[in-house]
């Protein structure tokens, strides 16, 4: 295995969005893309933090998104977990809600999950961010998560 992901709300929405605009469509295709090539190589898992984003509102795909996060793996969300999200929120790395970007980058880092897989580039996958979360998480006595977008986790090797 090439390592542990976790898989955030925004690739399972991307996968079967039914946008047109470029950007969705970019998002989509390269999504699905790396579902088929490359997530066979991984241990894929969510949260049930996913899977509530998920089943909130109604829109096109959503059925599609909730049955395939269902079929992952799943991290329980702890006291811990929305506690390290309130820290975070707190040093500004995440915005206002510790339920969110906050408490999916807390579940993957308790759970020293690899990769956090996201389409979310400006609260996320955002390079200017990985400094401030190395130096709380270090603070906090915990590893990071490599924090990436799927155009961006492929592994290559035979």
């Amino acid at each position: 295995m090439a390592g542990s992901v976790y898989i955030e709300t925004t690739v399972l929405s991307a996968h079967f969005s039914h946008r047109e605009d470029a950007a969705s469509v970019y998002r989509r295709d390269v999504t699905r893309q790396w579902w088929a090539q490359q997530s066979a190589q991984y241990e894929l898992c969510t949260s049930l933090a996913v899977l509530a984003e998920l089943q909130s509102g109604s829109y096109p795909g959503q059925q599609d998104a909730v049955e395939l996060a269902d079929s992952l793996a799943r991290i329980e969300v702890s006291d811990e977990a929305l506690g390290v999200a309130e820290v975070y929120v707190r040093h500004r790395l995440m915005p206002a809600s510790r339920a969110g970007d906050a408490l999916h980058l807390a579940l993957a880092t308790l759970n020293e999950i690899d990769y956090l897989l996201t389409w979310n580039i400006r609260h996320l996958a955002n390079p200017n961010k990985v400094e401030h979360m190395t130096v709380i998480n270090r603070r906090l006595g915990l590893l990071s998560p490599i924090v990436v977008s799927p155009d961006m986790l492929w592994d290559e090797s035979p």
